[in-house]
């Protein structure tokens, strides 16, 4: 029941994040703003969504997982519905801020109450509920766009700005955590027994290589989200029927819908890799995997078909990150104080996010978005290869250390 309800929840707050990218032509179409200031609006989203998240944890160890989802959905219902009245770019960076406090409050607490429910299966677990977030725009993405092309992007804002709120405080009224009773571990992955406070985790180089991998993989994933949209009508192919012979649909839209099915099936998938062959390898296939479709998408993706294809294989790589680290970081550091631990490790996606505007300056610079495209595409086979060559023999060492140190000293397990 608790996945469930973090599922639900999930669902319900991925729109501010994965529809956004339907929504900037038509705020550029109306207002005439430049293309870069209307995207920052995503990165301050991303950027509050992220870099608060070691507060939320502090708040979801103190108050629970209830009250603080509740939080979340008033914020989250509210920031579109500031962003249908918003008539300056101010007025959409406000809404960001908003909405960037409550879908962190959601996703923070949702991730969270997995990881502790379920330490021995925490890569499915995580996935599945990462995976609401990844393929939850799925079921919107379609009447949303209906709804803006009928010219009514603002009511489209207020709209499913109700809608989502109301859903996830519905949800947040029975979610709970566990008592120590109800959890076991894996016998499969090798799991901390100790649980390491934040300060303890920040003194470890694990962490920090961690971090850098995240930052790595989530870069490429991320500016495709946001400029998925942007980068489809500059190719030539947003418009282009992609016809299935039992429907027609539009070529953006056709991807966009695609893509959060496959965002969200890769979470639990390669979360449940990683439960039966270790976080690292599992890792390395998927950042290979990623960093090898964002090539391909870069050289042929003025192609439609090429292009709804190559964005789906991007997704499917990409949407692993939040449940591999996240699992990661509490196999690593325990269960106990991760609300924090890994608070600050997902602030890797907010050092990603700046990266978005700096895409579109220097698709200006130089004409093509395949300089974009490849420069990430570097990134993702950077953090593929960390996976093997340096984290992996990492962790060993990691827990081996636990190991030894619990030998000599058994009353720290419960420290």
């Amino acid at each position: 029941m608790q996945i469930v309800l973090g599922v639900a929840c999930m669902v319900a707050a991925a729109n501010i994040q994965y529809a956004w990218t339907l929504f900037v032509p038509e705020i550029q179409k109306t207002f005439g703003w430049d293309r870069a200031a209307i995207q920052v609006a995503f990165t301050i989203f991303v950027i509050v969504q992220t870099w608060l998240t070691p507060i939320e944890g502090y708040f979801i160890d103190k108050y629970g997982p209830s009250k603080v989802v509740m939080f979340g959905g008033l914020m989250t219902g509210l920031a579109w519905v500031v962003n249908s009245y918003a008539t300056s770019l101010s007025g959409f960076y406000l809404g960001s801020v908003i909405g960037g406090i409550g879908v962190g409050c959601v996703y923070a607490t949702c991730i969270n109450n997995a990881l502790k429910w379920f330490p021995d299966k925490r890569g499915l677990a995580v996935g599945l509920t990462a995976g609401g977030y990844g393929a939850g725009s799925a079921l919107t993405i379609l009447p949303i766009a209906k709804m803006i092309d009928a010219g009514n992007y603002s009511q489209a804002f207020f709209v499913f700005g109700l809608i989502q709120g109301a859903v996830i405080i519905a949800a947040s009224i029975f979610m709970r955590g566990p008592k120590n009773e109800e959890v076991k571990f894996s016998s499969k992955v090798l799991q901390s027994r100790r649980d390491y406070t934040l300060g303890e985790a920040l003194s470890t180089p694990v962490f920090w290589v961690m971090l850098l991998m995240f930052t790595c993989t989530v870069t490429g994933g991320l500016m495709a989200v946001a400029q998925l949209g942007v980068i489809a009508q500059d190719l030539g192919v947003k418009n282009f029927q992609v016809n299935l012979y039992f429907f027609a649909m539009a070529a953006l839209p056709f991807a966009l819908m695609l893509d959060r099915i496959m965002n969200g099936i890769s979470r639990p998938l390669f979360g449940f890799i990683s439960d039966r062959i270790g976080r690292e390898k599992t890792m390395f296939i998927a950042f290979s995997m990623e960093g090898i479709g964002i090539v391909a998408l870069g050289y042929f993706g003025s192609n439609p078909w090429a292009f709804v294809i190559l964005s789906g294989i991007v997704f499917l790589a990409w949407g692993e990150v939040y449940s591999l680290f996240s699992a990661t970081a509490a196999d690593t550091f325990g269960s106990k104080h991760i609300g924090k631990i890994y608070g600050v490790l997902y602030c890797a996606k907010g050092l990603a996010a700046l990266f978005v505007p700096v895409g579109n300056i220097l698709m200006q610079a130089t004409g093509t978005w395949a300089t974009v495209l490849y420069t990430v595409a570097i990134m993702d086979l950077i953090a593929a290869f960390l996976a093997i060559a340096v984290l992996r023999p990492m962790l060993k060492q990691h827990h081996a250390a636990n190991e030894a140190r619990m030998a000599r000293a058994p009353t720290l397990a419960t420290a």
